[in-house]
């Protein structure tokens, strides 16, 4: 009888143990579904879908990284400056062992970015990465290097142009179209922070057109929260696909570092300054020889304003282009050649805009009339203060 139970046991647990592997194995013979462990190392062996494969490369910027890469440069600067006095170096005791290692010229130098934007060698970067500097090479993604020659500066976009000599043609950025930028969107930032080489850099537009930051005359930043470092000024801010919409010029930091505020010049911005230089040299802006103010409500309050939008004039300037269309301090500027003036910065871009020697119509507040004026635009001097026009 012993005999006979052994017997019945082990059938059972031979019958179980095949059920299971029946089970487990070919579910279909049984008219069930796979275990959850099966379906999931088949899936796992199973050829990637179309959909996988597109959503893998969406999250894959590989390839705009690849086209803008090389577009971007390094910038090695460098200038003489004098050091001071060693307090001792008349000493001829001093002299003897030191020399005049302490006394002489020494040279100081620089990192920045810059971004091709010719085949024939022309180069966007800052304008604060090349000012002043005496020695200026650039080096390619691909390893070369060349003397650059400083084609053009602009300090109030704090922009330049470089030119640099090359065998063939060299690797130019494609820019992206004018106002495709949304908040939102992704974008790279392309540069050699710290000088560790060229390094790319992602995250998305955190906002669009800001100003009053007090870094330029003329400010419409992108602000992103990409890393951008030191060494990253003049490099190239991409979309995904690789197109340029911005200059990256500066950071908002405590420590040096990036801390996910970073701002970038539009292309636009940067396009009409590198055409403009390229073509002349130069950037010629209009100008009309006032101080304008922003319209707080306690000023409007005394002034008897109906609205604080617009420019409050604090001053003209003798002899200039607005003193001659009668213009007077205590007026409000409310328009430009049609345009509304919202405030002191946006009067500021309207009348740059404006071509020296051209005629344009001012519409002002003076007391509670409104007039309009016809002023003769002249042309913008050089570095002017932020709040003067």
């Amino acid at each position: 009888m012993q005999r006979l139970w052994l017997i019945f046991a082990q059938a059972v647990t031979v019958s179980v143990a095949a059920l299971f592997v029946v089970q487990t194995l070919k579910p279909d013979w049984l008219g069930g579904k796979p275990a959850p462990a099966v379906v999931a190392l088949q899936e796992a062996a199973a050829p990637a879908s179309p959909a996988a494969a597109d959503l893998h490369k969406a999250a894959s910027y590989a390839e705009a990284a690849k086209k803008a890469l090389p577009s971007v440069v390094h910038i090695y600067t460098s200038k003489e400056v004098k050091a001071p006095r060693h307090p001792f170096a008349d000493d001829p005791v001093f002299r003897h062992f030191f020399g005049d290692r302490f006394g002489g010229p020494q040279r100081q130098s620089g990192l920045g970015s810059g971004v091709i934007v010719s085949a024939d060698g022309y180069i966007l970067t800052n304008n604060h990465v090349v000012e002043n500097m005496d020695e200026i090479e650039v080096a390619t993604n691909d390893g070369r290097r060349f003397r650059g020659r400083v084609v053009g500066t602009d300090p109030e976009t704090d922009l330049a142009v470089l030119q640099v000599k090359a065998d063939g043609r060299l690797p130019a950025v494609t820019f992206a179209p004018t106002e495709s930028l949304r908040v939102g969107d992704v974008v790279l930032a392309i540069g050699n922070p710290f000088g560790v080489g060229q390094t790319a850099t992602h995250g998305i537009v955190s906002a669009l057109g800001r100003t009053h930051l007090g870094i330029n005359t003329f400010e419409n930043f992108i602000q992103t929260d990409a890393a951008i470092n030191p060494g990253n000024s003049g490099g190239a801010l991409v979309d995904g696909a690789g197109n340029l919409v911005g200059i990256n010029t500066a950071i908002y930091s405590r420590t040096g570092g990036s801390l996910g505020i970073g701002f970038a010049i539009p292309v636009s911005i940067a396009r009409s300054v590198m055409e403009q230089i390229i073509r002349t040299g130069t950037v010629t802006r209009g100008w009309i020889g006032v101080e304008a103010q922003e319209i707080t409500p306690e000023l409007a309050e005394s002034f008897k304003l109906p609205a604080s939008e617009g420019a409050l004039i604090a001053g003209v300037m003798r002899g200039s282009p607005a003193d001659r269309a009668g213009i007077r301090p205590g007026d409000v500027l409310v328009a430009v050649a049609g345009k509304p003036v919202r405030d002191p910065q946006g009067m500021l871009d309207l009348i740059a805009k404006l071509a020296p020697g051209d005629a344009a119509k001012f519409t002002l507040r003076r007391e509670s009339k409104e007039l309009e004026v016809n002023v003769s635009i002249g042309k913008r001097p050089p570095m002017q203060r932020h709040n003067r026009e």
